[in-house]
C-alpha cells in the first residue's frame, strides 16, 4: 500500500505553485506529470514545484523535473524548486542537479 500522496496548486501573481506532499516516485510521477502538463498547456510558464511536503524522491522524480524544465524552457518560462528535506536536497547535490535547478527554502523566496 502506497503512503498518502497529494498534489494541488495555486496561482500567485505570475507564478503557478504546485505543492506536492508524499513520495515522488514511479507510482506518483504520472499524476504530477499530468497535473503540470495541464498547467503548461493552459499557458502557465512560471512554475514553482514546492516539495516541502515531499518525504521521498527517486530517480523517476528527478527525471520528471528535468522533463518539466525542458518543457518550460521551450516556452521561455521559468521553473523553480522549493526543497527543505535534507535527504532530497542531498540527491540534487549528488547528481549535480543543484546546478541545473534554482532551489529555494520557501515559495515566497522562489517568487522574489
Amino acid at each position: 500500500m502506497q503512503p498518502e500522496f497529494h498534489i494541488h496548486g495555486r496561482e500567485a501573481d505570475d507564478w503557478t505553485v504546485v505543492e506536492i506532499q508524499g513520495e515522488v516516485d514511479v507510482y506518483t510521477v504520472p499524476r504530477v506529470r499530468e497535473y503540470v502538463a495541464d498547467r503548461i498547456e493552459a499557458g502557465r510558464r512560471h512554475l514553482i514545484v514546492d516539495l516541502t511536503g515531499a518525504t521521498f524522491m527517486d530517480s523517476t522524480g528527478l527525471g520528471l523535473l528535468v522533463g518539466i524544465q525542458k518543457r518550460i524552457r521551450a516556452r521561455v518560462g521559468d521553473l523553480r524548486l522549493v526543497i527543505t528535506n535534507p535527504d532530497i536536497r542531498r540527491i540534487f547535490h549528488i547528481t549535480g542537479l543543484h546546478q541545473v535547478f534554482l532551489i529555494y527554502d520557501s515559495p515566497e523566496a522562489a517568487m522574489s
